[in-house]
């Protein structure tokens, strides 16, 4: 892959085990833009664990939690979160107006502050999907009706699939991040539990700031 497209990669470090995400960190520190820690390996070691990532080279850490409370236990969430000095964080965008402000409200004061991210759509959702779930729109109409909540309430950007980042770009110009999961290398044949899909390299000619992998990256080992 090219190296440009892996200096605005976010590597996603999707594993139960702290060792095995360690070894991919420092395969890839110094090439890709930082890495993504979920639930899973912080239900496990805690938000401690995150210290043995920095260790092995990871500068910038996405915490990506999607926390979706009533806006004053997300707002603890997120100030507890923040004295681990993690990057970027996520909230889901369709938590309401009073959360998402609570979020920002939360890292205000700080300096550095992490950045808040707001989730649209999950990328393994389509129009059925969200139709099971009450939404009457298609998942480009229901972003960008999240993504205009996210951005008014103050929000540093959102989460979204590649193929809603043109259509954001076009409503909200930069420093409005995009940043989008979904995304396979070229060759690539499964799409795993994703169904919005596209090429990193689609991604990032659409509009996106940063693009997310991870299976697709560790699979590939030390060959990338």
């Amino acid at each position: 892959m090219d190296e440009s497209v892996l200096q605005r990669t976010i590597l996603a470090l999707d594993t139960l085990e702290i060792e095995e995400a360690c070894t991919w960190v420092a395969r890839y520190r110094g090439r890709v833009h930082a890495f993504k820690v979920g639930a899973g390996l912080v239900l496990r070691y805690g938000l401690a664990g995150l210290e043995p990532l920095r260790a092995q080279g990871a500068e910038r850490l996405f915490l990506d939690m999607k926390f979706h409370d009533i806006p004053h236990a997300v707002g603890l969430a997120i100030r507890q979160a923040s004295q681990f000095g993690v990057w970027m964080m996520t909230v889901h965008a369709s938590g309401g107006e009073a959360m998402l402000r609570a979020s920002v409200e939360a890292v205000q004061s700080l300096s550095p502050r992490p950045l808040i991210m707001g989730v649209t759509v999950l990328t393994s959702m389509d129009a059925e999907s969200l139709k099971v779930v009450g939404v009457p729109r298609s998942p480009r109409a229901q972003v960008l009706r999240l993504a205009r909540l996210a951005y008014e309430c103050g929000l540093d950007g959102v989460i979204a699939s590649p193929h809603e980042a043109q259509l954001l770009r076009r409503h909200f110009p930069p420093p409005f991040l995009i940043v989008t999961p979904g995304v396979r290398p070229a060759g690539t044949s499964a799409p795993d539990d994703q169904r919005r899909v596209a090429t990193p390299e689609q991604a990032l000619q659409w509009g996106a700031d940063y693009v997310v992998m991870g299976r697709a990256l560790t699979r590939a080992g030390a060959s990338l």
